[in-house]
């Protein structure tokens, strides 16, 4: 499958999952998201996901600033429900990165561990977008996304779409919509705000 070329500059997402090292999957534990595999995942690179995989980058590096985020052991919530605003997409993807899930996920070998069920909630009252809780020590982090700052999703999805759009608005949305994705990472200074909340 081959993808946009930018997809190779951004960084990866590296966590520890003691699942994955019990059952054997990776020796270490050691599981290494890339952009490219949520968009695999996914089936769409879009300013929604490429924000939910930046929100996990900053977030986690936040949460666990002196070792690897462990995986299945992060706590995550989002302030919308699934269907406002595609934040079922990213809690779909946050879902894959952290193993959060609500009620559909692994509910752990019989003594109960390595359950991940329940850890991921929508509809939670806080101004922020998404909130991650390291559940081992309670510390939580709150992140927002605010893409709108340096691109204009919508207004590129509609010079395709609109009555009057041209064959060369046609053609060249895929490119200019990838820009527009790429101009999101390349700012991430901007878009993104993390603090340690309660």
């Amino acid at each position: 499958m081959k993808y946009t070329k930018y997809f190779e500059n951004i960084p990866t997402i590296k966590l520890y999952d003691d699942l994955s090292e019990f059952l054997g999957a990776s020796d270490d534990g050691i599981i290494e998201f890339s952009y490219a595999d949520i968009v695999k995942s996914a089936g769409h690179s879009c300013a929604t996901v490429a924000g939910a995989y930046i929100m996990a980058m900053e977030g986690l590096k936040v949460l666990y600033p002196d070792s690897l985020p462990k995986r299945g052991k992060i706590k995550v919530e989002l302030n919308k429900d699934t269907k406002v605003d595609n934040t079922g997409v990213v809690g779909f993807v946050l879902s894959i990165i952290t193993g959060a899930t609500t009620d559909f996920g692994f509910g752990g070998i019989p003594t109960g561990k390595f359950n991940r069920r329940d850890t991921l909630s929508f509809n939670i009252d806080m101004e922020y977008n998404v909130a991650f809780t390291d559940i081992e020590t309670n510390k939580k982090v709150c992140v927002k996304y605010m893409p709108k700052k340096v691109v204009d999703p919508m207004s590129i999805l509609k010079s395709a779409i609109k009555p009057d759009a041209t064959q060369e608005d046609i053609e060249s949305f895929p490119q200019r919509f990838q820009d527009m994705v790429k101009t999101v990472f390349a700012n991430i200074d901007t878009v993104i705000e993390v603090v340690e909340c309660k």
